[in-house]
């Protein structure tokens, strides 16, 4: 599923007011504004169009091909080891 980042514009000393007393109630900027906008869509999305979305990422998301494992630090050494103990071997 693609996501994409919202930007806005907020005075600095209310933003910074606002995150010290949330903090204050074990709240998070970020968790809160990603709840009201799920509220926001839900008031406004039609039901029909949800499902339908819903739908949408769930098939997009099954037929994702999993994503290949990165080759770790040690398994790279040992690899570039190997070719160059061949290499001192030819001089």
């Amino acid at each position: 599923m693609k996501n994409t980042t919202v930007t806005l514009t907020f005075n600095t000393e209310r933003l910074d007011a606002l995150i010290y007393h949330m903090g204050k109630k074990d709240s998070e900027l970020n968790e809160e504004l990603s709840d009201y906008l799920q509220k926001m869509y839900e008031k406004y999305v039609p039901q029909a169009t949800r499902e339908y979305l819903d739908d949408k990422i769930a098939r997009e998301e099954a037929t994702k091909p999993a994503r290949p494992r990165r080759q770790t630090e040690p398994a790279r050494e040992r690899s570039s080891g190997s070719q160059n103990e061949g290499n001192a071997g030819s001089l």
